[in-house]
């Protein structure tokens, strides 16, 4: 945080420095820092926002390839107290803004790293078991089992069983179907450009389909694909998986056998996910990420995206 560079902004002191230099100089200082991220139209209620702050305070830019602004803020004042100045403002007018509050050391994105991120609901915008069951006319018996699962009454393994079951006998053409019309998640091609423009593998874990995740990997270009494999026998579903099941732990071990197949260093990997079956996964990780998630995911998780895209995904990293 260099003392050159100084300005005033309602009588407080503040000070402009380079995003890498907080790694260099945060520990001459007892700073908290916190990450805005928002949208162009956004600008104005940032202002007014920043209007607000009653201490000193160091800001950094944040450039990143896509259309958003980011900037960085460290300060020694009350977080309580700019956290809930921000909910304020932006919960009243829905604006389109992210505050991050780094509590732990950030992968960098200018090194090689690994992402594992979860596919449905967060590669993409569907949940594939719901598209197929509705394309095989059995949604409702499958959405039955979904919900018993969300009382607790099912594991991961036995839900997804009972899930494919219903599947029996449709017409294997509806997985063809599906795959040429998976809607990206929006954000998702312009993060993954960047992060493999600076050397990171990227990698699809999920306790979806092998011929989604395969379809993605082509894709998006990405270096590998776990989930699970659908049996398909004279062109119909038979109603189930075969191989290991991609559960929970499974994709949590994906961080580790992925992290040391390429020599992944210390601190550089990274998950994203969106359910309570992706909590082990963002803990295995160095840094974990809920997007748009459940409460228990955002509980467990370092950051959280909830109100703009993937585009976000790349202003969780220092640079």
């Amino acid at each position: 945080m260099s003392t050159t560079n100084e300005y005033r902004h309602n009588g407080l002191l503040c000070q402009r420095y380079e995003e890498a230099d907080y790694i260099t100089e945060a520990s001459l200082f007892n700073l908290q820092r916190a990450r805005v991220v928002f949208e162009q139209s956004t600008q104005a209620d940032i202002a007014t926002w920043l209007q607000q702050l009653s201490c000193n305070a160091h800001f950094a830019v944040l450039h990143r390839a896509n259309d958003l602004i980011g900037f960085e803020i460290a300060f020694e004042g009350d977080f309580d107290e700019l956290m809930q100045s921000f909910y304020t403002q932006f919960t009243a007018h829905k604006a389109k803004a992210e505050l991050l509050v780094i509590t732990s050391p950030l992968p960098n994105l200018k090194q090689p790293g690994l992402l594992v991120m979860d596919m449905d609901s967060t590669a993409i915008q569907i949940e594939c078991i719901d598209e197929l069951a509705a394309m095989a006319g059995v949604g409702d018996e499958v959405a039955a089992v979904t919900a018993s699962a969300m009382r607790g009454e099912l594991d991961f393994e036995q839900s997804l069983r009972m899930r494919v079951s219903k599947l029996a006998n449709a017409d294997a053409s509806i997985i063809d179907t599906l795959c040429h019309n998976l809607p990206l998640m929006p954000g998702l091609t312009a993060s993954l450009d960047e992060l493999q423009d600076n050397h990171w593998k990227l990698v699809v874990a999920s306790g979806g389909f092998t011929p989604f995740v395969n379809h993605l990997m082509h894709l998006l270009r990405l270096d590998a694909a776990f989930a699970n494999e659908l049996v398909i026998e004279d062109g119909k579903l038979v109603g189930e998986v075969c191989g290991d099941v991609v559960d929970a732990q499974y994709k949590a071990s994906v961080i580790k056998r992925c992290a040391q197949k390429w020599q992944i260093a210390a601190g550089q990997t990274l998950a994203i996910g969106d359910g309570a079956n992706d909590i082990p996964m963002i803990q295995a990780a160095d840094l974990g990420v809920a997007f748009h998630a459940k409460p228990k995911l955002i509980s467990a998780a370092n950051l959280a995206v909830n109100h703009l895209d993937l585009r976000a995904l790349v202003f969780c990293l220092q640079a």
